[in-house]
């Protein structure tokens, strides 16, 4: 169901601000948008456009995604995740083709939120996850090799067999003063204390250090500037792209990858947050602010937005206190953007690569591969097949093909957890008093979710009522789902039980199963007083039945 309700965390939390949170999210803010500032450039170039538009993104998204959101301390902007399907998208359908795949993003974003659909977003199966990141960080390292290596490579492939054909062809054009600044840069990340990194973040310090060092002697480094020109101090006008309404169809899947994408990204980046600071995001609000954001940015030329995990966790172990450390975060890139851009064009390219390469070997869970032999081998194939499909091939296939596999995973688990059991008397374990049942009465216990997957398994066992028998008892007190299939493979045992003459008793419907058999009118064809709640009242109609029958029967 659509609502409009939509309500900004920054309100809430500029109703108690004061001096002090104020202090915490200045500090906070200027050192996040401290280490936005390569990143985003870093990003941008990865992604196929100028570092210019990163910066640019890393502004306008970042600013909304604070503003409007409905976190307390998450930080927006371009990520790694988006690289490798906006390259793609970038080299297959053009720039002025991204723009609206970014702004349909943003329009399907903004419908989920309304639809209240952000907390569905989280049942996407950690194994999928797993797969999709593991295998984006692969492809970005990948694509980095090329800066990297200081490789003579006019453009890159969008393909994972293209780029490792490119690349192996053009090996022979390595430029070691590129890689020896690389390594260093890589080491330089590596080594640089985590404790310091609160005060100084390491890949501002890399870009600054390298700039130097590359300004200082005469290596024939490629730079931001050899290659992009100079990057304007300005944040450009808005401005519509131009498209025609015969092309939208086309640009639906890439589009809805975009918004998948950011969604699920942006909502465990919510959950990390929320752990790390005892707090509770409003998802549908996040999801609108992060639709609304992925609107806004292609119309300044940037890309597509979402929260990141690396800038929001810094954010918060730097003492931010609420939305405005985002905000000011947003605008410490724009000061940056207005006032020193031009000094970015001597920024090495193999500098950023690194910077690159260090986010993709950190955003990769790799332990994930260590544990396979802990899970199942269904589970596995799931995570396996996500990770190789996005790495080979297409992130939106990984990801189909992954929630197909994780969806027949979970089939199996709950073909295996339902049960039909045909038992002796009403007891609920062994160790409770036992209701035994009299002559002539079978009782059914029922265990799990009774769905289209196990119909043979339920008719099968359902089939064991012995010949003479006067009375069935069908026990629902352990069933946790009941569709329409299985509910109709029980109405047909139940009317061949009543044409033998043989009354049929359910009890302990649950209240998906009731509102089932009651909108379909079994209880009705049963007859109400055969359906009731407890073991005590069906083994007391039981009775009743019985003592009925001998006193007709006299």
């Amino acid at each position: 169901m659509f609502s409009l309700s939509f309500r900004p965390r920054l309100l809430d939390e500029l109703r108690r601000y004061d001096a002090l949170k104020f202090r915490a999210d200045l500090l906070a803010g200027i050192t996040v948008g401290i280490v936005a500032i390569p990143l985003a450039m870093a990003f941008a170039i990865a992604s196929g456009v100028t570092p210019e538009q990163g910066l640019v993104t890393a502004v306008v998204t970042g600013f909304l995604i604070s503003a409007l959101g409905g976190t307390r301390l998450c930080i927006g902007g371009p990520t790694g995740a988006f690289i490798v399907v906006l390259y793609a998208i970038l080299t297959r359908y053009g720039w002025a083709n991204l723009m609206i795949c970014t702004m349909m993003a943003g329009v399907i974003l903004i419908a989920m939120g309304a639809a209240k659909l952000g907390r569905l977003i989280r049942f996407v199966p950690n194994s999928v996850i797993i797969g999709f990141t593991n295998g984006i960080a692969v492809l970005i390292a990948l694509s980095q090799i090329k800066d990297f290596l200081g490789l003579n490579i006019t453009k890159m492939p969008g393909e994972f067999f293209g780029i490792v054909k490119t690349l192996a062809g053009a090996m022979g054009t390595v430029h070691l003063p590129s890689v020896a600044l690389a390594v260093a840069c890589l080491a330089f990340l590596k080594l640089w204390p985590a404790r310091l990194t609160r005060y100084v973040p390491s890949p501002f310090l890399v870009l600054i250090f390298s700039t130097l060092i590359a300004q200082s002697f005469d290596t024939g480094i490629a730079t931001i500037g050899s290659k992009f020109g100079e990057i304007k101090a300005a944040l450009p006008m808005p401005e519509l792209p131009q498209f025609t309404v015969e092309q939208l169809g086309s640009l639906i899947p890439p589009a809805v990858t975009i918004a998948l994408l950011g969604a699920i990204e942006s909502l465990l980046c919510a959950v990390v947050a929320d752990k790390q600071t005892n707090d509770r995001a409003d998802a549908n609000t996040e999801l609108i602010a992060q639709g609304i954001a992925n609107v806004v940015s292609p119309l300044f030329g940037g890309l597509a937005a979402t929260s990141a995990m690396a800038r929001t966790t810094a954010n918060i172990k730097n003492g931010a206190q609420t939305p405005v450390a985002g905000v000011i975060h947003a605008l410490t890139v724009l000061i940056v953007l207005l006032v020193a851009s031009p000094l970015a064009k001597h920024v090495p390219l193999p500098a950023l690569a690194a910077i690159l390469t260090w986010v993709a070997l950190n955003m990769g869970e790799w332990q994930a591969f260590r544990a396979l032999r802990q899970y199942t081998p269904l589970r596995n194939a799931t995570l396996l097949a996500t990770f190789l499909l996005t790495v080979l091939f297409d992130l939106t296939i990984a990801v189909e093909v992954g929630m197909v596999l994780a969806t027949l995973l979970l089939i199996k688990r709950l073909t295996e957890a339902a049960a039909v059991q045909r038992v002796a008397n009403l007891a609920k374990d062994p160790d409770a008093p036992a209701l035994p049942l009299p002559d002539g009465v079978v009782g059914f216990r029922l265990r799990g979710a009774l769905f289209f997957g196990i119909v043979d398994r339920l008719e099968a066992g359902l089939s064991d009522v012995p010949a003479g028998s006067s009375i069935v008892l069908l026990d629902f007190l352990e069933v946790i789902y009941l569709d329409s299939t299985a509910l109709e493979s029980i109405e047909r045992c139940c009317e061949q039980w009543r044409a033998s003459g043989v009354e049929v008793i359910v009890f302990g419907l649950g209240a998906q199963a009731r509102s089932l058999v009651e909108r379909t009118g079994l209880d009705q064809r049963l007859g109400l007083d055969h359906v009731v709640d407890t073991r005590r009242q069906a083994l007391d109609l039981v009775i009743w039945r019985r003592v009925a029958a001998r006193m007709a029967g006299t």
